[in-house]
C-alpha cells in the first residue's frame, strides 16, 4: 500500500527503476520524447521523474512501465501472485457447502471482503491541502503535457473520473482522457459503451446537471482499478482494497457530493452540463499507435482544484507499442484470469493479449477443448463478456498454458490449422478507436480454432512464382517456423484480382497465411508487422480465402482501398524537431545514462502525407 505518488516513486529509486531528470525540460512534446525512449527499451526501462519542467509540480512518467514495476504497484513480488490469490477466493466461495456447519464455515471469508470495502471518513483528506475555487481555478496549475505534434492539446493521460448513477446514486470510477481547454474547462472523453457515458445519458434524459470529479494520483492500486474491466455495480475500490490487502480510505469532493481516495495528489472537481452543446474534442496520439481524429464530446467545467502538499504529477505516454499499457494488460490478463476461468468459461487455461494487438486486436486463449465447436463456443461467449466484445482477432489453443507468448509453441499450432473450417469470422461491436472497420464502432471479428490443430512433423514446402513484379514474396517468416508468408501490393493494386492470380499461380505446401503489405512497413521488425496487420485490417473486407490459404490485405486503406470510405488516421511518430533536441541535450538530460535513439525514426517511414488524418475519400 502506498500513501502517496510520492511514497511509490521513492520505493522504486530504492529499487533502482528511477531515473531524476533534473534538467529543464518542456511539457510539449520533450516529456513525450524522452519517455518513449524508455518505454521502448526491453522490459520497459526506466521509470522517470522530471524536477524541472516549469512548473512547482514535478512530472511522473512511466510509473507501471515494466513487468516488476506493475507487480510492485500492487504489493507483491510477481503479478501470478495476485492470481493464485484470487484462484484461492474462488475456490473457497464455490465449495460445495453441505451442511450448516460448512456455511458457518464461510463466514470468515465474508469477513474478510467486507474489511476490503472502502471506507469514508469525515474531513478532509491530504488531497485537499491547497484549495483553488472562483478566479483562482486555473488548469495551467497543472503540468500536462503534450504528447504528439498533431495533438488538439495538451491531455491528462490519467484522470480517475468519478460519476453517480443518477437514478441508484451507485459510484463508478472510469479513466477517459481528457483535453485542457483554458483555465476552466475540459473535454471529456468517455465513450459510448463506458459507464460514463452511460451516467451522462441519465441526466440528460432527467434535464439535470451531472456532477464529476476527477483525480490523480495516489496510491497506484487506485489508479490501476479504474482501468479494470469491472462488471457495472462493481466498486473499483473494492478492488484496489482487495489487491492491497487495505481499504481505501474515502473523503467527499469539496463542491460534489461524490467521495474520493484521500491521498490523490490532484483533484479537479466540476459538471458536466448534458444540455450543452459538445465540444469537438482531439486528434490524440493513441494506445493504437495511431490518431483518434476529431470528434465531439461533453465540455467538464471546473468549480474546484485542490492538491497536496507534496503533490507530484503522474502521466502515462500511449502510442506506437510497446508502452507503459502492457504492462498494465499484463496486470489485467494475471487478475481476471480466475473471475473469467470461474464464472464465464471454466474451459479456460490461460489468455495472452499480445503488446502488438494494443489490447483489444489479438488476444489468445488456451483452453481445454472438449468437442466439436468447443473453442467457436468460447470465442462467441468471450465477445459477449465485458470489453472483451472490442477483441477483433481470437486465437484458441489447447496445451499452450504457460506459453501462449513463445512463438515455438504458437506457430506448429497455427500451421495444423485448416482455413477453410477453422475460422469463424463474425461481426459486432468494435471498440470506437479501431480506424479499420468500415463503420465506426461495429465491424468484423475473426476466431481462429487452433485448439485441435494437428502438429505437422514436417512442413510441405511451396513454390514462389512471380507475377510480373506484383505482390513480391519473401518467404522469411516460414524459414523461421510460421506457416505464412508477407507480400508487397502497391497502392493501385486490386487485392482480390491479385490474391486471385497468387493462388492459381503459387503451390503454397505448408502456408496458410499471406500478408499484403504497403512498400513503407518494415516487415523484418515483426513487432511492427504485427502491430501493422491487425490494425489495418478487417477481417471480413481484407481477408479471402484461396485454395485453403488466407490472403490478408494489411495496407493502409487511404483513398478508398477495398471499399473503405472513412478517415484514415496517422500513424504517431514525434517531430524532427523535438528529436534533434532531445538527442543534441541527452547528455545534460540522461547523464550517466547510454544514449537511447528515437523509436520514432523505426517509422518515420510508415508516416502518410497529411498530419492527424486523411479526408473522407471519394469513391
Amino acid at each position: 500500500m502506498f500513501k502517496s505518488t510520492v511514497s511509490f516513486i521513492e520505493l522504486l529509486e530504492t529499487r533502482g527503476e528511477l531515473i531524476r531528470v533534473k534538467a529543464l525540460v518542456s511539457t510539449r512534446l520533450e516529456i513525450a520524447e524522452l519517455t518513449d525512449r524508455q518505454c521502448k527499451l526491453p522490459g520497459g526501462g526506466k521509470a522517470l521523474l522530471f524536477e524541472n519542467c516549469g512548473s512547482r509540480f514535478p512530472v511522473a512518467t512511466n510509473l507501471m512501465g515494466s513487468s516488476r514495476r506493475m507487480a510492485m504497484a500492487l504489493g507483491v513480488e510477481r503479478l501470478d501472485e495476485i492470481t493464485e490469490r484470487i484462484d484461492n477466493l474462488f475456490d473457497r466461495a464455490m465449495s460445495p457447502v453441505a451442511t450448516f456447519y460448512d456455511k458457518l464455515s464461510m463466514l470468515p471469508l465474508l469477513g474478510e471482503m467486507a474489511h476490503l470495502m472502502p471506507k469514508r471518513v469525515r474531513g478532509r483528506g491530504e488531497c485537499q491541502r491547497a484549495v483553488y475555487v472562483g478566479d483562482d481555478i486555473d488548469l495551467s496549475l497543472l503540468p500536462v503535457p503534450l504528447w504528439a505534434p498533431y495533438d488538439g492539446g495538451p491531455f491528462i493521460t490519467l484522470p480517475l473520473v468519478h460519476t453517480l448513477d443518477a437514478e441508484t446514486g451507485a459510484h463508478n470510477t472510469g479513466m477517459y482522457r481528457m483535453q485542457i481547454d483554458g483555465r476552466s474547462t475540459a473535454f471529456m472523453h468517455w465513450h459510448i459503451h463506458k459507464t460514463g457515458a452511460r451516467h451522462y445519458e441519465q441526466y440528460a434524459r432527467r434535464g439535470e446537471l451531472m456532477p464529476v470529479t476527477v483525480t490523480i494520483g495516489g496510491d497506484p492500486a487506485c489508479t490501476y482499478s479504474a482501468t479494470a474491466p469491472l462488471p457495472d455495480g462493481i466498486d473499483e475500490y473494492m478492488l484496489a482494497g482487495f489487491l492491497r490487502k487495505k481499504p481505501v480510505t474515502l473523503v467527499k469532493s469539496l463542491t460534489n457530493d461524490i467521495w474520493i481516495p484521500a491521498d490523490s495528489d490532484f483533484v479537479i472537481e466540476g459538471y458536466v452540463d448534458p444540455a450543452e452543446e459538445k465540444a469537438v474534442e482531439g486528434p490524440f496520439g493513441d494506445h493504437t499507435g495511431f490518431y483518434s481524429l476529431e470528434d465531439r464530446y461533453p465540455v467538464f467545467h471546473v468549480t474546484c482544484i485542490t492538491h497536496r502538499s507534496d503533490a507530484v504529477y503522474p502521466a502515462t505516454l500511449v502510442g506506437v507499442p510497446p508502452m507503459e499499457d502492457r504492462y498494465i494488460a499484463e496486470a489485467t490478463e494475471r487478475i481476471f484470469l480466475s473471475p473469467i476461468r470461474h464464472a464465464l468459461q471454466p474451459e479456460i487455461t490461460d489468455m495472452y493479449m499480445p503488446p502488438e494487438g494494443v489490447a483489444h486486436n489479438i488476444v489468445l486463449f488456451d483452453i481445454a477443448d472438449r468437442y466439436a465447436g468447443n473453442a467457436f463456443k468460447t470465442a462467441c461467449s468471450m465477445w459477449g463478456a465485458g470489453q472483451m466484445m472490442f477483441n477483433k482477432f481470437m486465437i484458441l489453443t489447447r496445451g499452450a498454458k504457460g506459453s501462449l507468448y513463445d512463438p515455438a509453441t504458437i506457430a506448429p499450432m497455427l500451421a495444423g490449422v485448416d482455413p477453410e473450417c477453422d475460422l469463424l469470422v463474425s461481426r459486432g461491436p468494435l471498440d470506437v478507436l479501431d480506424h479499420s472497420s468500415s463503420r465506426f464502432g461495429f465491424g468484423a471479428k475473426m476466431a481462429v480454432d487452433a485448439a485441435h490443430a494437428p502438429r505437422p512433423d514436417d512442413r510441405e514446402p511451396f513454390d514462389i512464382r512471380p507475377l510480373d513484379g506484383m505482390a513480391r514474396i519473401d518467404d522469411t517468416l516460414f524459414s523461421e517456423g510460421w506457416p505464412a508468408v508477407t507480400g508487397r501490393l502497391s497502392r493501385d493494386d486490386d487485392f482480390r484480382v491479385v490474391a486471385e492470380r497468387l493462388a492459381a499461380a503459387t503451390s503454397w505446401g505448408g502456408v496458410r497465411a499471406v500478408l499484403l503489405f504497403d512498400d513503407n512497413v518494415p516487415v523484418d521488425d515483426r513487432s511492427l508487422m504485427l502491430w501493422i496487420a491487425s490494425a489495418d485490417t478487417d477481417p471480413e473486407r481484407d481477408m479471402i480465402i484461396l485454395g485453403g490459404v488466407c490472403f490478408f490485405d494489411c495496407r493502409a486503406k487511404v483513398g478508398g482501398i477495398n471499399g473503405f470510405c472513412r478517415r484514415w488516421p496517422n500513424i504517431v511518430a514525434m517531430d524532427d524537431t523535438t528529436i534533434e533536441a532531445i538527442d543534441r541535450r541527452w547528455n545534460e538530460l540522461m547523464p550517466g545514462e547510454a544514449f537511447v535513439e528515437s523509436p520514432s525514426r523505426r517509422y518515420r517511414g510508415m508516416l502518410l502525407p497529411f498530419g492527424a488524418g486523411s479526408e473522407v475519400p471519394e469513391l
